[in-house]
């Protein structure tokens, strides 16, 4: 039984007891930057106070899909942290489009409901802005949460456990071909579930929107439904919607547009792609994401969420360093002008992640792993790059940082101490 109604009673409180006259602007530069990590960025009408992003991360801790306490708590604790944007996790457009049933949704009201509390609550801490991915996971859908990933020697979560593979199947796909063996057996997609699930992304986005969320993003990566389309590993088609890459990227566009057409025109629309199979051959590679790319901007998608895998088991990453999906983003933004770009995946250092904004490699680094282990990261990574921001006052001494009064203290301080210096050097020149 979906319970909503407890958190959005306290997410009024939060956005009550943090009123924006009183609450600095978290992890934004007191001298403002003009590059690097803690420069700001305007996309449309949504300006973010620095570049790093929070990427959707699965939570796997919803009820029917409505988020929950767990979830306001948690994003509302990243927001305290200072972020430039975040982007909450994967929610499924339709209830057959989650990857687990413990997966977040946003096609229902209650779901809505549920979201517009928590992101009235972020927008009430530290000028912290917020956005959604809407998602839809294919033949990758009914599997067990990422924690708890195969339950008796199978992948496949059964209806008794909240599941939708039999009885009966409600798993698609552009294919009838499994991810793997104990994935479920998904049904190759007619015109009329296409169209359904291209509305579905539609209204997410209506529903995105009435609940606050400052971004979309369409998640057409990691091996779910929009990749499935695109990728040659999992489009084995024979109508319009196959054979050739136009054919393979007719899906997704079709996303884009639906989504781009309710979507606020001053809101920020971004993509996430895989931008790599990572197979020998035969499979999606870079060359194909930057044409994505380029019919994606023309769509009106405003940034690519450059990542990469996901639609084979066979899979095989060729990782020199961390941070090896940084090219992706660099020859993206390089060669198709006009779109922006975020860098993600094995991203640690911050002196690192401030030159890939520096460099040009991306308009935003997205921290993720990194942010759930070490929650002060852009505040320590604001230090370690001298760069002064301020702290929610909450955290202000554990975390080592300066509340607005100490930052004001400290202004006049050093204005005091310069009109002292000026008024020495006068002295000096009369004498």
């Amino acid at each position: 039984m979906a319970t909503s109604n407890n958190h959005v009673a306290v997410a009024q409180q939060i956005s009550t007891v943090f009123p924006k006259a009183r609450q600095p602007t978290v992890g934004k530069a007191i001298d403002e930057q003009q590059d690097g990590l803690f420069a700001p960025l305007k996309i449309k009408d949504v300006e973010l106070k620095n570049r790093v992003m929070i990427p959707p991360m699965c939570m796997y801790s919803a009820v029917d899909g409505v988020p929950n306490t767990f979830h306001l708590g948690h994003y509302t604790g990243i927001a305290t942290r200072g972020a430039g944007l975040i982007i909450a996790e994967a929610s499924g457009v339709s209830a057959e489009g989650r990857i687990t049933p413990s997966c977040c949704g946003i096609w229902n009201e209650e779901q809505e409901k549920a979201w517009k509390g928590i992101v009235d609550a972020v927008h009430a801490i530290g000028d912290a802005k917020i956005g959604l991915q809407i998602a839809h996971a294919g033949r990758k859908a009914s599997t067990y949460e990422l924690f708890d990933p195969v339950v008796n020697g199978t992948s496949t979560a059964p209806r008794s456990e909240g599941g939708w593979a039999e009885g009966p199947n409600e798993v698609i796909s552009s294919t009838n071909k499994k991810f793997q063996d104990d994935y479920p057996e998904p049904i190759a997609m007619q015109q009329k579930d296409i169209d359904r699930i291209v509305k579905a992304f539609a209204d997410s986005a209506v529903r995105a929107d009435r609940a606050g969320f400052d971004v979309v993003e369409i998640h057409m990566a990691h091996g779910y439904l929009a990749h499935q389309f695109y990728s040659p590993l999992s489009n084995d088609r024979t109508d319009a919607y196959g054979g050739s890459f136009e054919g393979r990227v007719r899906f997704p566009l079709e996303i884009a547009k639906a989504v781009r057409a309710v979507w606020p025109e001053n809101k920020p629309l971004f993509a996430r792609l895989s931008c790599s199979d990572w197979v020998e051959e035969g499979g999606w590679t870079i060359e194909d994401s930057v044409k994505l790319s380029e019919l994606l901007m023309k769509e009106g998608v405003d940034l690519i969420d450059c990542s990469s895998g996901g639609a084979s088991p066979d899979q095989k990453i060729k990782s020199a360093f961390n941070a090896y999906q940084v090219p992706f983003s660099k020859q993206i933004r390089d060669e198709v002008k006009g779109i922006k770009t975020a860098a993600v995946g094995g991203i640690t250092n911050a002196e690192d992640a401030d030159s890939y904004v520096r460099d040009g490699s991306a308009d935003l680094v997205a921290i993720g792993r990194g942010i759930l282990g070490m929650p002060n990261w852009v505040l320590d990574a604001a230090k370690e790059l001298k760069v002064t921001v301020p702290t929610a006052p909450q955290y202000v001494y554990g975390a080592g940082g300066k509340s607005k009064r100490r930052l004001a203290k400290e202004a006049r301080e050093a204005e005091a101490k310069k009109l002292e210096d000026n008024h020495g050097a006068v002295q000096e020149v009369t004498a």
